[in-house]
């Protein structure tokens, strides 16, 4: 089977067969037993960044392109009440695996096998709308983050993790071309960041905070912004990386131009009757 016409399980089960591609594959908690993943992905740094931002109240959470169940089980293991919204079937990076883990796990998990682009839901059914690294794979992206706002009650939050960004269209082709898995199965994607403003925006969500590459754990993972200052102070031949500044972190992720980028973006649901 020529790698280019794999589908994305098939892909993941080829990335593992790849012992050179162990770090990676466990990076993106490819690997099993899925429930040792999920537990690597809920005590790292990622998700402690994530909980800064979290509503204080626990409520009722969609986990929209929730692919292997891992984020959904931090949520549910944290006493979330969880709907995870994956189309794939499988039962390796879908809502197959996502059953397994919620067994596995003993949390609840509710699993709905739909795309992002049509939920099935009451308006204002949400106190909180989260995607990690979902809305670069949408088919219409203002379509989603319309739905995503709708589900959403009014004050409520929106959290779109490690989305991928360009600088200008002509990035794209540069950016699939080194991206492991668009080689396999051509299932990536990235937008301006403009694109995914303006379609947040339009799902009557206010964008209260965009992170940079560089700004938070939540785009670094499974790196730290201690790696980032060690990797910062190298470069400057500077002996006390645990010195450098936040805010100079923050500006070398603002002048960072490499396609494929990730962002993420932190928002909140208008309350009736305000303006936009």
């Amino acid at each position: 089977m020529s790698p280019m016409s794999m589908t994305a399980e098939q892909a993941v089960i080829y990335l593992r067969n790849q012992p050179h591609l162990r770090q990676l594959v466990e990076a993106c908690g490819f690997d099993d037993p899925l429930i040792d993943a999920a537990e690597r992905f809920h005590s790292g740094g990622e998700w402690a960044a994530l909980q800064a931002f979290l509503p204080k109240r626990r409520g009722k959470v969609l986990d929209i392109g929730a692919g292997r169940g891992i984020v959904s089980y931090c949520f549910a293991r944290n006493g979330w009440d969880v709907t995870a919204l994956e189309p794939d079937r499988s039962e390796i990076i879908g809502a197959g695996a996502i059953h397994e883990l919620a067994r596995t796990g003993k949390v609840h998990i509710e699993v709905v096998e739909t795309c992002g682009e049509s939920l099935p839901f009451a308006s204002e059914a949400f106190d909180l709308v989260y995607c990690r690294a979902v809305l670069h794979h949408s088919r219409d992206l203002f379509q989603m983050c319309r739905e995503a706002g709708r589900v959403l009650c009014p004050g409520g939050m929106f959290i779109a993790a490690r989305e991928h960004v360009i600088s200008k269209e002509a990035d794209l082709d540069a950016f699939l071309d080194s991206h492991p898995l668009h080689r396999l199965h051509h299932g990536e994607n990235a937008y301006l960041l403009a694109q995914y403003l303006n379609a947040i925006r339009g799902g009557e969500i206010d964008v209260v905070r965009t992170l940079n590459p560089k700004e938070s754990d939540i785009n670094l993972y499974p790196a730290a912004i201690a790696d980032l200052k060690r990797h910062v102070a190298r470069k400057l031949a500077w002996p006390f990386p645990a010195a450098i500044p936040h805010l100079a972190l923050e500006l070398y992720g603002w002048l960072d131009r490499t396609p494929g980028r990730l962002y993420s973006f932190i928002g909140v649901k208008r309350l009736r009757g305000e303006p936009a």
